[in-house]
């Protein structure tokens, strides 16, 4: 007899079953969470928790008149939930139709990946050459909804075309910087948080602040190309990478736009890394 035999013959049907409801629910709650993370969703669902928590609240005060009102808004709350929600339940049913709700492909993965660190790639080396001044944040584990809503919204796939046409001089959209959120153009021209680090080098002008700005509040990777040199640099959890090459940029890119999402930060300072300009 193998060793599942054994296993199945000494627990009851019903308990294994229940042990596979349980982890079913939660693999759910789990993709509910990730599909409402870093949106307005987010915070509604908070407001949704106060609510619960102050229905029972009355009760064991014994507030009756303002539990009676809570009540009210908790039965209707269903039909409230399917109008408030109602983008992130289209996404979803849109995901579930075409499968991608619960697995997706390695191999599509890794095209997706490809295609899009080969736009990224090819609209930096473009603005590069040109001295085109550029300022791009990928949103990652931490969300981005506050800075994204400071901009003009987009909503558009990633290309090398529309990257490079939003920085180009003189645009509407030129000024402030691209976020990218949920491997889309989510917004441009957004505002983001200037650095007060006494570490950060004198040479380095409004975008290297902003980029390192936002790295220190978040795990935001951002690229910036120096308006003035061309220079390419990328920032993520206290790092700045500077006067990278291209391959030296597409590697970081690769490496902390789809590889671990959490890096150890060993030192309270800037680390400043690549070459000197001469």
């Amino acid at each position: 007899m193998s060793f599942m035999e054994q296993f199945t013959s000494l627990m009851p049907v019903n308990v294994i079953v229940n042990i596979l409801d349980v982890l079913f629910v939660w693999y759910v709650i789990y993709k509910i969470i990730t599909l409402v993370k870093g949106t307005k969703a987010v915070q509604l669902l908070k407001g949704i928790f106060v609510i619960v928590v102050a229905r029972v609240v009355t009760d064991f005060i014994g507030l009756d008149t303002l539990g009676w009102m809570l009540e009210q808004v908790i039965n209707f709350g269903f039909l409230a939930i399917i109008i408030i929600f109602q983008p992130e339940i289209r996404r979803a049913l849109e995901q579930i139709g075409r499968g991608a709700l619960f697995s997706r492909s390695s191999m599509q993965e890794e095209e997706e990946q490809s295609r899009l660190i080969g736009a990224m790639t090819k609209s930096v080396s473009y603005m590069a050459k040109r001295r085109i001044g550029a300022l791009i944040s990928i949103e990652r584990e931490t969300g981005l909804t506050d800075y994204i809503e400071t901009g003009i919204p987009l909503n558009a796939n990633i290309s090398s075309e529309l990257m490079i046409n939003i920085f180009i001089p003189n645009t509407p959209l030129h000024d402030g910087a691209v976020i990218v959120q949920k491997n889309k153009v989510a917004s441009a021209a957004c505002y983001l948080p200037l650095s007060e680090s006494p570490f950060i080098s004198k040479e380095l002008g409004t975008r290297h602040r902003a980029a390192i700005g936002l790295s220190e509040v978040t795990d935001a990777i951002t690229i910036v190309v120096s308006e003035e040199t061309g220079a390419v640099s990328l920032t993520s959890n206290g790092d700045l990478h500077r006067n990278l090459s291209m391959e030296e940029f597409e590697a970081h890119l690769k490496r902390l736009w789809f590889g671990p999402t959490v890096e150890q930060v060993t030192s309270s300072k800037w680390l400043w890394r690549g070459k000197q300009n001469g």
